[in-house]
């Protein structure tokens, strides 16, 4: 049975995931393959680096729950990008992007129930 700690966990790490998948779109505007201008783009450094940070609670929940139930609660990475987007990013939301946000947390809450 998986427990409500490695959901948890699960979920901190899509919130991580999410704040890397937001510094890699503002690193991406910066983008160059020459190395010093690499190794100058902290917001694509950082979006990696916390990319990287987000799988240590997934991992960590794995020891507490089926992979069956966990996996499919990374999908909220996707709602937490679409709500953070606008205010971060400026981007726009739809009526699409919301049906889509409603279908994401109806389908993680039947498979971890």
């Amino acid at each position: 049975m998986t427990s409500l700690y490695a959901i948890g966990l699960v979920i901190l790490g899509t919130l991580i995931g999410t704040f890397g998948a937001i510094c890699l779109k503002k690193g991406s505007k910066e983008l160059s393959l020459q190395p010093l201008k690499l190794i100058q783009n902290y917001y694509l450094i950082g979006g990696c680096a916390l990319y990287g940070l987000s799988t240590v609670p997934f991992i960590l929940a794995l020891q507490h729950g089926d992979v069956s139930v966990l996996y499919p609660v990374t999908s909220l990475a996707n709602v937490w990008v679409c709500m953070l987007s606008p205010k971060l990013l400026g981007e726009k939301m739809n009526i699409t992007k919301w049906i889509g946000i409603a279908l994401i947390i109806n389908g993680v809450i039947a498979i971890s129930w």
